[in-house]
This record gives structure tokens, C-alpha cells and sequence, in this order.
């Protein structure tokens, strides 16, 4: 996994969470990696991977069953969707409204652009 240098790394192994949760790849009440696999898996050390653990644990899209391994909760997945969409609307949308202005774009020309990548987006999952 490559890191950026902006962001902590356990907040970039949460959001390597999120993805995978969103995609469903991991699904609700399945299992997911240990700490010591994911560690591995990322090429981090296992007290980075703790402390994402335990990040998701406390915005309870993870839980732990002693002995047996961590899991993604039961509404694990609308958890990571509202936090997610909340950080898209809140932080990302704000700074694309703003750099629209700056260049003059216009709402149309952007949901033109959007409606031709979920076109192509469609095409190539059949």
C-alpha cells in the first residue's frame, strides 16, 4: 500500500476499511483480517494496525468476537456509507464548488461529465 505523507497512516488503512467495505469485498458479519494479517498485508507495523482497529471499533463498524477474529457489524456497511458520504459532503464537495467558481465551470457541464462516466462505468461491469 502506498501511504501519503498528509494523512496519518491508520486513517489510510481506515479508509482502506471503508473501500473494501463499500465495495463488498468484506461483507457485514464476515471476517476480515487480524491485526497481525492486515499488518502484513499493508507492510505496516502491527501497532499501526491497532490503532485502526480500534478506530473502526469505536465508530462501531467492527467488532471483535474473543478468540475467534474481528468482523465487519451488522450495519457496518450504512455506518461507513454515512460517514463517508457525510466526508464527501462536508470536505470534498465544498473545495469542487469552490474551484468550479474559480474556473467558471458550469453545473451542467459537470453532471454532463458525470452522467458519461456512469455510462462508461455501466458499459465495462456487464
Amino acid at each position: 500500500m502506498d501511504f501519503d505523507n498528509s494523512k496519518p497512516i491508520y486513517l489510510q488503512i481506515v479508509d482502506f476499511f471503508y473501500e473494501n467495505i463499500l465495495v463488498k469485498k468484506w461483507l457485514e458479519n464476515e471476517r476480515i483480517p487480524s491485526v497481525r494479517e492486515l499488518a502484513m498485508m499493508v507492510e505496516v507495523n502491527p501497532n499501526t494496525a491497532i490503532r485502526a482497529f480500534n478506530h473502526l471499533q469505536e465508530l462501531g463498524v467492527i467488532h471483535n468476537k474473543r478468540g475467534i477474529g474481528y468482523f465487519v457489524s451488522e450495519d457496518g456497511y450504512q455506518k461507513v456509507m454515512a460517514i463517508k458520504k457525510g466526508e464527501f459532503m462536508e470536505v470534498i464537495l465544498p473545495d469542487v464548488f469552490k474551484k468550479m467558481k474559480m474556473l467558471d465551470v458550469e453545473f451542467e457541464e459537470v453532471k454532463n461529465t458525470y452522467d458519461k462516466y456512469i455510462n462508461e462505468t455501466d458499459h465495462e461491469n456487464k
